[in-house]
């Protein structure tokens, strides 16, 4: 969307495919009507804990309907001014999939039109991937999870990623009996060790049924619901079966291979730092890519694409410390290395600052969900080369941070910043060494 109307701005004859509906996974079945369903969950956990300050509720109930159809009306409105944007532009929307015939044409599928272009851009994104095990036909994924009639009275929900861990906590927030089960032995791998203790920590003091340790072999479709058994000989019975299991990149069907452009092991379009292809006229960025799979990310890559093909200024995006979000409740907001990774990379010269501690609005609420911060740095000068925070507003946090470790700041530049009082975010500057009274994600 972004580099088709920038190039089509700069005088360009452009052209969209787009099967579904304009704005990509993000808005249409993403990031959008995913945080939406998360502000629906926090409204029951915040009705529960408005009793502590006050607030006498009676008849308070909830509609699933009301709240999925309110999503779907602005999500249609979403897509339909990103459409508009590429129409006042002068871009040419064609509402159908588009496959390659050769490195300058690709044939709309249901048209049979062929459209030929002197360069192609691939940014097809991503689809959910599914294991193929015995009965997963009864299973949903992250794209129906949106459009469901009606709410189970139970789920269970295989996986232990972002999406997996954001709609455990939305499910569970709607009233949903949840059970969520990861084949290892912490959530959201690749973060740092200390926010996966505290993610799983969250999951629980929501109410979810933690289960770690073993993959689903077979679901089975019974007269009450569905029984799905593990490969540790365990069973769980629930009403709805939800795989949150990866994303793969959508190129099958693609016709890259009649391009020559080419694929790894995963299906991934392999790109050089240009976002450039093995064809030299075709381009890919974006979660077809597999390189960041964020939203914003994809964005930067488009206007690098523009900035290169047509503006003469060959443009790699930087991949370096990109800030990003996990909307549990509450959410994670992360940003530069984690400790493993900056102790492989610096060495002894690593120092760790952690604080745990209860937010203020919890502690009337009498709710047990702690906030847990660390701030990392390396060298004599004590760069900040990562920030980990699992609290409240996390991810607006993380946002201005992201700007502090991008810039090269250092411990002490934190330290002279005057905190703002009463904040959860001051704690982060005046945070200790964790060697210093060590506090831990759970303590």
């Amino acid at each position: 969307m972004r580099a088709g109307r920038v190039a089509a701005q700069l005088g360009k004859k452009v052209a969209v495919a787009e099967e579904s509906k304009p704005g990509g996974t993000c808005v249409v079945r993403g990031c959008v009507p995913k945080k939406y369903l998360v502000y629906g969950a926090e409204y029951g956990a915040a009705i529960e804990a408005a009793q502590k300050y006050g607030w006498s509720l009676e008849n308070v109930k909830f509609d699933w309907a009301l709240l999925r159809d309110s999503i779907q009306t602005e999500v249609n409105r979403l897509s339909g001014i990103y459409a508009g944007i590429l129409e006042r532009n002068g871009a040419t929307l064609y509402s159908e999939r588009a496959e390659l015939v050769d490195a300058h044409t690709v044939r709309l599928t249901s048209s049979g039109k062929e459209v030929t272009a002197e360069n192609i851009l691939i940014a097809v994104g991503g689809r959910p991937w599914m294991p193929q095990i015995k009965g997963i036909e009864h299973a949903i994924m992250s794209d129906d999870a949106f459009l469901l009639d009606k709410l189970p009275e139970s789920i269970l929900i295989v996986g232990g990623g972002y999406i997996a861990s954001e709609f455990a906590g939305i499910f569970a927030g709607l009233g949903v009996k949840t059970v969520q089960s990861y084949r290892g032995d912490a959530l959201l791998r690749g973060f740092d060790d200390e926010v996966r203790e505290a993610a799983g920590v969250v999951q629980v003091h929501n109410g979810i049924d933690m289960r770690f340790g073993s993959s689903p072999t077979e679901i089975k479709k019974t007269k009450g619901g569905l029984i799905v058994s593990f490969d540790d000989h365990t069973k769980i019975g629930t009403d709805m079966v939800f795989m949150a299991t990866g994303r793969k990149p959508h190129t099958t069907g693609l016709g890259l291979e009649n391009a020559g452009v080419e694929v790894d092991d995963n299906g991934a379009v392999i790109v050089d730092e240009y976002s450039q292809t093995s064809a030299k006229n075709i381009y890919a960025v974006g979660d077809v890519t597999n390189r960041v799979n964020l939203t914003p990310v994809a964005i930067r890559e488009g206007m690098a694409f523009v900035e290169t093909v047509f503006k003469d200024n060959p443009t790699a995006y930087d991949h370096r410390d990109i800030a990003s979000a996990v909307f549990t409740r509450p959410p994670i907001g992360v940003v530069g290395l984690n400790e493993a990774q900056a102790r492989s990379e610096y060495g002894e010269s690593v120092t760790v600052y952690t604080t745990s501690f209860r937010p203020m609005k919890n502690v009337i609420a009498d709710k047990p969900q702690r906030c847990f911060m660390k701030l990392i740095t390396e060298g004599k000068d004590e760069r900040v080369i990562g920030i980990h925070i699992v609290g409240d507003d996390s991810p607006e946090i993380i946002q201005a941070l992201g700007i502090c470790v991008k810039a090269g700041l250092t411990k002490a530049d934190f330290d002279r910043t005057c905190a703002v009082h009463p904040t959860l975010a001051e704690e982060i500057v005046t945070l200790k060494p964790r060697d210093i009274g060590k506090t831990t994600a759970v303590s």
